[in-house]
């Protein structure tokens, strides 16, 4: 990648066919080893540029979003204007496009909008255009809010290389699939507002959207989230616009961003130990150490888990170290949104190919323990009703998805401003059989302090 502004040279495909030289002015997006996207200047005209840098598949991914641009152009869909499309000095492809000026993601507009009327009115116009787009044939294999434009109360279209485009109009069934896959990329939409905006989708589509097509529609949603989910964690495994991964001599780590830039990682790791002898020492056991720490200004607590041994070793490196399924924990929660405090980073210490130790990292979330809570005269009635509800709710969200935290004791539920917090995930599960499921259940709720 490199630093902006820099020139950009492309062996234009399009007549006619001659080098292109553009000025790029500042990165819009990267995905590693396989796309950076570009704001430049060409011919004193603003224009995005899209670098395809993968190394079998370039000429494939140029061909493809190139096509899907102008294919949406020729179905009078809204889409940026393609320019030109060719091959640039290193062997990367390139599709340069016009720039949509005044333009926001309607993700960056839902997420500045708190006026529950606006914003259900933004993602009715974002459901007219994928009516218009279903009614044409058009159909968004990766349909989330960050792929649609607004500018000047319009939406526009962008990433023609995830579109499929068939001949005829697309069926009920793959429709309703497509709205249910939007509303759950959508942040804070309840089934209810979601039910009402397919109810929209439908008047724009001449249909009927009634008590099978609503049973399909949550049939698939639940479908989507679960494979949601599913992506979400591997993609917290890998480098990417939100984490950070670091090979350092015999360690391995995923960082938060927000937590860590790149240099500050490896000197986070360098001196993990130290931190932690000089932090608030919170556990000091033969399993683990937890220490409270500060780095950067920001108070967090970091959790050791110890070497014990060869054999110790050697089962964590096959089931994968207890700091990873901490971390994966830790992410899944957060998608379920049910509070648990935020994974900042894990580390692995490595001895060859053995896991030996390895730490995990979360933001320092301030509370009592519930036991406490429950019992401190200076708590009012209303309020302990308050928190015994919410941990209601967070049991039947966990309920919902077969899911046992493992060790529910009351020290490791804390009540903080915003309720109840789930902490010390790592025996965490997530069950596939329901036998095996109310068996871990009926611990977790006899492990929870009377009310």
């Amino acid at each position: 990648m490199n630093k902006t502004p820099f020139q950009l040279s492309i062996r234009s495909f399009c007549w006619p066919k001659q080098i292109e030289s553009l000025t790029c002015t500042s990165l819009l997006r990267i995905i590693p080893d396989r796309r950076h996207v570009y704001e430049a200047t060409w011919n004193a005209q603003q224009v995005i540029v899209k670098l395809f840098l993968h190394k079998v598949n370039v000429s494939r991914h140029m061909r493809r979003e190139w096509r899907g641009l102008n294919l949406l152009q020729t179905l009078g869909l809204n889409a940026p204007v393609p320019l030109f499309f060719g091959k640039t000095e290193d062997g990367g492809g390139a599709v340069v496009m016009e720039k949509i000026e005044n333009a926001s993601t309607v993700l960056e507009s839902l997420n500045e909008t708190t006026d529950l009327t606006e914003r259900f009115d933004l993602l009715a116009k974002v459901l007219e255009e994928v009516a218009k787009q279903h009614s044409k044939g058009v159909l968004q294999k990766d349909m989330h809010m960050g792929n649609f434009l607004l500018s000047n109360n319009e939406i526009f279209s962008i990433d023609p290389s995830q579109m499929k485009f068939y001949g005829r109009q697309i069926s009920k069934s793959k429709s309703i699939s497509q709205l249910a896959l939007l509303m759950h990329a959508i942040p804070d939409c309840d089934t209810e507002s979601a039910l009402k905006l397919c109810g929209k989708y439908a008047g724009m589509r001449d249909w009927d959207f009634g008590i099978t097509e609503e049973d399909l529609f949550k049939k698939y949603l639940s479908l989507h989230k679960k494979t949601g989910i599913k992506n979400g964690l591997k993609k917290c495994l890998r480098t990417n616009k939100r984490e950070l991964k670091i090979k350092s001599g015999k360690y391995v780590a995923l960082f938060s961003r927000v937590f860590c830039a790149e240099a500050g990682a490896f000197d986070f790791i360098e001196q993990i130990d130290e931190l932690m002898d000089k932090g608030q020492i919170l556990k000091n056991g033969n399993t683990c150490y937890v220490s409270l720490v500060k780095w950067n200004g920001k108070e967090v607590v970091v959790k050791r888990y110890n070497d014990k041994g060869y054999i110790h070793s050697i089962r964590h490196t096959v089931k994968r170290s207890r700091a990873r399924r901490c971390w994966l924990s830790g992410h899944r929660l957060g998608m379920l949104k049910i509070a648990t405090p935020r994974p900042l980073a894990y580390i692995e210490e490595r001895k060859g190919l053995l896991i030996c130790k390895s730490y995990i990292v979360t933001e320092f979330v301030a509370g009592q323990k519930l036991h406490d809570f429950l019992r401190d005269d200076n708590i009012s009635k209303e309020q302990r009703s308050k928190t015994i509800s919410q941990l209601e709710g967070i049991l039947s969200e966990l309920d919902k998805h077969l899911i046992t935290h493992g060790d529910m004791k009351h020290s490791n539920i804390l009540v903080a401003d915003i309720g109840p917090v789930i902490t010390d995930l790592d025996s965490m599960k997530v069950h596939k059989c329901k036998c095996l499921y109310r068996i871990y259940r009926a611990k977790d709720i006899a492990h929870l302090p009377a009310y």
